[in-house]
C-alpha cells in the first residue's frame, strides 16, 4: 500500500486525475470504477480540464459506479447518474451506454444485483476510485459482523444518512437503503486509488490503513490488496 499526503486538495486532485490520465494512455480501452459524494468531484473537475485540454479521453473507456440510492431515478436530483452525468459524463466524450451504474428503481432488485455482478466478471476493473466513510464504510459497505462480497441491496447506517442529508433538503428525504458494488467485487479491480479529504477522517484514516483488518472497518480490507495507492490531504493524514 502507498500512502502519498498532499498539501492541498488541488494538488491531490490534480494528481488523481493524471493518475486516470496515464491508465487511459496507457490502455484506451480501461474499465474504470468509479464513485460519488463529495470527495471525487474536484478529481472529476480535473479529468475535464485535461479532456479539454486534449490530454484525457473516454472514448474507449467502460466504466462502472459503485452504488446507487434504492427508490430514486436516474433523473432525481440526487440520484448517483443525475451526480455522474452532471460532474463528469457530460462534459467528456465517453459513449452513450458505455457507463454503469446500479438501477436502485429496478423492479426486481436481487435480479439487479446479479445482473451487475454478471457486468463485472465480464469486465474487470482497472482501476478503482473509492472515497471512505466516516465509520469505514468503502461504496455502501456498512460496518457488520460479515460484508457481502457481490452487488448487494443494504439499509443505510443513521449516521451515513445524516452525513449525505446535506445534499437532501430533509433527513427524511435520504433514502434508507441503496444498492452497491460489494467488498469483494471492489477488491477484484487490479488497482484501487483510496481519497480522503478533510481533518474529520483523520481518525477513520488511521484505524482503515493501520489498525486490525476487520469487518466493522470494511476499508481496513483494502490493507489485503496487492495494489492500493491512497491519497490524503495533509488533514486527513495528520494521524499517520
Amino acid at each position: 500500500m502507498q500512502v502519498k499526503v498532499f498539501d492541498t486538495t488541488t494538488e491531490l486532485d490534480s494528481y488523481a486525475a493524471g493518475l486516470f490520465a496515464a491508465a487511459l494512455k496507457a490502455k484506451p480501452d480501461s474499465t474504470l470504477g468509479l464513485a460519488t459524494g463529495s470527495t471525487p468531484i474536484g478529481i472529476y473537475e480535473k479529468m475535464i480540464e485535461l479532456y479539454e485540454q486534449g490530454e484525457l479521453s473516454f472514448k474507449y473507456a467502460t466504466t462502472f459506479n459503485l452504488d446507487e440510492y434504492v427508490g430514486l431515478s436516474p433523473d432525481h436530483e440526487q440520484s448517483y447518474a443525475r451526480f455522474m452525468n452532471r460532474h463528469l459524463f457530460a462534459h467528456v466524450d465517453l459513449p452513450a451506454g458505455r457507463s454503469h451504474l446500479p438501477s436502485g428503481t429496478a423492479a426486481n432488485l436481487e435480479a439487479e444485483c446479479a445482473g451487475y455482478d454478471r457486468m463485472l466478471e465480464e469486465q474487470s476493473v482497472d482501476i478503482q476510485l473509492l472515497g471512505l466513510g466516516h465509520n469505514g464504510h468503502i461504496g455502501f459497505n456498512e460496518p457488520d459482523r460479515a460484508l457481502q462480497g457481490g452487488t448487494h441491496i443494504v439499509e443505510l447506517e443513521q449516521a451515513t444518512r445524516e452525513a449525505n442529508a446535506r445534499f437532501f433538503d430533509s433527513l427524511d428525504e435520504v433514502p434508507t437503503q441503496a444498492i452497491t458494488m460489494g467488498v469483494g467485487s471492489i477488491l477484484k479491480a487490479d488497482a484501487i486509488l483510496l481519497v480522503v479529504k478533510g481533518a474529520d477522517k483523520a481518525g477513520i484514516v488511521k484505524q482503515a490503513l493501520q489498525g486490525p483488518i476487520t469487518t466493522e472497518v470494511p476499508a481496513s480490507l483494502l490493507q489485503t490488496h496487492k495494489n492500493v495507492t491512497v491519497l490524503v490531504d495533509r488533514e486527513a493524514g495528520r494521524l499517520l
